[in-house]
């Protein structure tokens, strides 16, 4: 099928950086924030690939550090009117379609995700019209209006299960965005499903040769890979999994160190689930090359911490998630489907322990 996007050959322009503080006003910032967060009723919900200094201020405060889908649920389960969404648009819509009744404010509205804004809901429509007999599967990482057009959504952490679900039922499935996540669920499987060639920036630019060679120097590693990462990486890795699955690899396994290929944000947390265990960075840029995203998202890197203090001062529209209701009550049902499908995969690992 011929698509006028074409979502393989897409190049996003990237977001200006935040101004850098220095430490008084890092301090100044971090102390205006818990003000507001009491003063709006808020709790802060931080994803694990936003800067340290945001995670930490989430935990100070009783707030959470998370996947996008853990973020929303947290929100949702929380007393608080407000949620303040540290992290990228669609999570700020995810928290908003779980809490209608909730303000969602989030740093900047114009923090995006290639995969998002790889999967346009007009040119997806086309593509799930053209093979109206396939089940639509959609990660998380997508708009609300994709997730609408959705059976299920999923994320990386029980997109396996899901699909060999699926597939038992005999079913035929159309999966979008990530093409890597998808080609990897499918080699994991068997099931047949047709892939949106969709790829996140981060993850798509890590290097096999550059892998290779950082293996050589670092013997006694493991090296830890996300499933949005191209095959060759894949099959260098360790331990393949979600954000929180790499951080459970990292705690587990007994290697001393620990190459990482997936958002370098994610140290912060990992670290602190291995404080005796050493760190390293897997290589983005090729012979020659120079990476663009350099193993951190540029549009996760726009949540500053005056941006945040910015948000809950402010609200209004600049800052402020909407959701249409119709599109909220049809981008929940794929997203129940999920949540009822973990819960019931989560029984079943507990009563086979």
């Amino acid at each position: 099928m011929s698509l006028m996007f074409d979502p393989e050959s897409a190049v996003y322009p990237f977001p200006p950086k935040p101004a850098r503080l220095d430490d008084e006003e890092k301090q100044h910032y971090r102390e205006k924030i818990k003000a507001l967060l009491k003063v709006r009723n808020a709790v802060m919900v931080a994803h694990y690939y936003t800067d340290p200094d945001i995670q930490a201020l989430a935990e100070e405060t009783g707030g959470c550090v998370a996947d996008s889908l853990e973020m929303a649920r947290f929100g949702s389960a929380h007393p608080a009117s407000t949620l303040l969404v540290a992290g990228v648009r669609f999570m700020g819509e995810t928290a908003k379609i779980l809490s209608p009744e909730k303000t969602v404010l989030m740093p900047t509205l114009k923090a995006e995700c290639s995969l998002d804004l790889g999967c346009p809901i007009d040119e997806f429509n086309a593509f799930c019209d053209a093979h109206p007999d396939r089940t639509v599967v959609v990660y998380a990482n997508t708009s609300a209006a994709v997730k609408a057009r959705a059976d299920w959504v999923v994320t990386s952490s029980i997109a396996v299960e899901l699909i060999e679900h699926l597939d038992s039922l005999g079913e035929k499935i159309i999966w979008a965005p990530d093409r890597h996540l998808g080609r990897y669920v499918t080699q994991k499987t068997g099931a047949n499903v047709l892939c949106w060639q969709g790829a996140c920036i981060v993850h798509d630019e890590f290097k096999t040769q550059a892998l290779q060679r950082m293996k050589a120097l670092f013997p006694d590693a493991a090296v830890l890979v996300h499933p949005e990462s191209p095959q060759a990486i894949v099959e260098l890795a360790d331990a393949v999994g979600s954000t929180s699955q790499l951080i459970q690899a990292a705690k587990t396994l007994p290697h001393p160190q620990m190459i990482v290929a997936t958002d370098r944000g994610i140290f912060y947390k990992m670290q602190q689930a291995v404080p005796e265990k050493t760190l390293l960075e897997a290589p983005t840029a090729g012979e020659g090359a120079t990476c663009r995203s350099c193993a951190h998202c540029p549009w996760m890197a726009m949540n500053g911490l005056q941006a945040i203090a910015d948000a809950l001062e402010q609200g209004g529209s600049a800052h402020k998630i909407e959701v249409d209701a119709a599109l909220r009550e049809a981008a929940l049902l794929p997203l129940d489907r999920m949540l009822s499908f973990a819960a019931t995969l989560k029984l079943k690992v507990k009563g086979n322990a």
